[in-house]
C-alpha cells in the first residue's frame, strides 16, 4: 500500500534521577558523598534512506518513544544514557510541525539526519552538591520528562517520465 502523508507523535526518553549515597567502608570513618548522576534521555532522529518509497511502515504506529535514561548509582556511577530512536524515512519527505504547520526539515538527500526531539539532561547526584561548607549533602535532583512533538510527514512525489504532445494525441 502506498502512503504519502501521515501524522505521528514522537517523544524523547525520560532522563534518570540523581542518587543520594554515602561511601561506606570499614576503615574510612567519614567517607563522604558518592551518589552518581542520572543518565540522559534518548533522542529521536529522523534519517532519509534511499531504498524506501512510502510512509506505510511508519503509519501503523502513531506514537514513537526513545529509550529512558537510567538513574545514577553508588560509588559515583553515572546512569546509562537512553539510546536514540532512529526513524527511517524515504528521501523527499517534508517534516512539518502539526500544531504550527511550518516546515521543520526537508529530507531531500540520502543520509540526511535531523534530531527532531532531544533528550534532556540527567539529574545530579549528591556528589555534585558537595562543597567545603556542605560536606554531607543530602539532596539530589530528579530527572525531567522527555519532550513530545506532533509531526506531519509528507512525501513529495517526483515523476520519472513526462509525456509531451498535443491534447488528445494518443499519449497512452
Amino acid at each position: 500500500m502506498f502512503i504519502d502523508e501521515t501524522e505521528i507523535v514522537v517523544s524523547s526518553g525520560r532522563v534518570g534521577d540523581g542518587m543520594v549515597s554515602f561511601r561506606r567502608e570499614k576503615y574510612v570513618p567519614r567517607g563522604g558523598p558518592d551518589g552518581g548522576d542520572g543518565g540522559n534521555g534518548g533522542d529521536v532522529v529522523l534519517r532519509a534512506v534511499a531504498n524506501l518509497n512510502t510512509l506505510a511502515g511508519i503509519q501503523h504506529l502513531k506514537h514513537y518513544k526513545a529509550a529512558v535514561g537510567r538513574p545514577g548509582g553508588t560509588a559515583n556511577r553515572t546512569g546509562a544514557r537512553g539510546e536514540a530512536l532512529v526513524l527511517e524515512l524515504p528521501v523527499g519527505t517534508l517534516v512539518r510541525d502539526a500544531e504550527r504547520g511550518h516546515v521543520l526539515r526537508d529530507l531531500a538527500v540520502d543520509g540526511d539526519e535531523v534530531v527532531i526531539v532531544a533528550g534532556g539532561r540527567g539529574g545530579r547526584g549528591n556528589k555534585s552538591f558537595a562543597s567545603s561548607t556542605n560536606r554531607t549533602p543530602r539532596q539530589s535532583t530528579s530527572g525531567q520528562p522527555g519532550e513530545t512533538r506532533r509531526l506531519k510527514l509528507e512525501l513529495r512525489l517526483v515523476a520519472d517520465v513526462g509525456l509531451l504532445g498535443l491534447p488528445n494525441a494518443g499519449k497512452s
